[in-house]
């Protein structure tokens, strides 16, 4: 059996991929990667790397999927497989890096529960802003982990490459997967980074939005392991 190593989005804890870890487990013993120290994709991705297996199987969600890209520059050979959820290849925006600034003055400075309370139901399907238990919980989670680790990890997301250029030398078999109505890192981004790389499989998960492993869980692990079989 191997490994399966998942690296989860912002301010997310293992908490996001407890539906995956459960279904997932017959197939490999499964570690959800740590985010909490650097703040670079690429100090990130190395961070993991002297963690992980020797080879394992890759799955990253949104600044995952960025750190998890990263991974498949630094030691293309340790990863069998790679699983690109709910995130996108490109680069970030001077917008959305002015965006990410603001959040990060806002959270240092006193307004961390107010951001959180803002962005959080962004994250979801449009049905679902309103379903308090999903929403409060991805909100547990940034304040588990804290202003802090918001801003490093912010940080690390804005400093991220292009890895559009990358994407062609990807050889091993490769799951790009996203909610239909992700808002974030929507549909069209998960097919240009399918259209890119050899062989690549498309998976877009009805009614979810960025965090479709809490979203849909049944229907993403479903893919999941077809992934796994491949």
């Amino acid at each position: 059996m191997t490994p399966i190593v998942l690296i989860p989005g912002l301010v997310c804890t293992a908490e996001l991929f407890a539906p995956q870890v459960a279904a997932l487990w017959p197939r490999g013993p499964v570690t959800v990667a740590s985010t909490l120290g650097a703040d670079s994709i690429h100090g990130l991705a190395a961070d993991i790397l002297a963690n992980a297996p020797p080879r394992f199987a890759l799955g990253g969600l949104s600044m995952g999927g960025y750190i998890a890209l990263e991974i498949m520059r630094q030691a293309p050979e340790r990863v069998t497989r790679l699983a690109l959820m709910d995130t996108t290849a490109r680069p970030d925006t001077p917008e959305q890096t002015a965006m990410r600034n603001g959040l990060i003055d806002q959270a240092l400075n006193g307004a961390y529960g107010k951001v959180l309370a803002q962005t959080m139901p962004n994250l979801v399907h449009p049905s679902r802003r309103a379903d308090r238990p999903l929403v409060d919980q991805l909100i547990r989670m940034g304040h588990d982990l804290g202003a802090q680790v918001f801003a490093r990890q912010q940080t690390a997301i804005m400093g991220r490459i292009d890895s559009r250029p990358h994407l062609a030398a990807i050889s091993v078999p490769t799951l790009c997967l996203v909610g239909d109505k992700d808002a974030l890192t929507p549909p069209d981004r998960a097919e240009e980074m399918a259209a890119a790389i050899p062989g690549a499989r498309l998976a877009v998960i009805p009614d979810a939005g960025h965090v479709s492993t809490l979203e849909q869980p049944e229907t993403l692990n479903a893919a999941l392991l077809e992934w796994l079989n491949a």
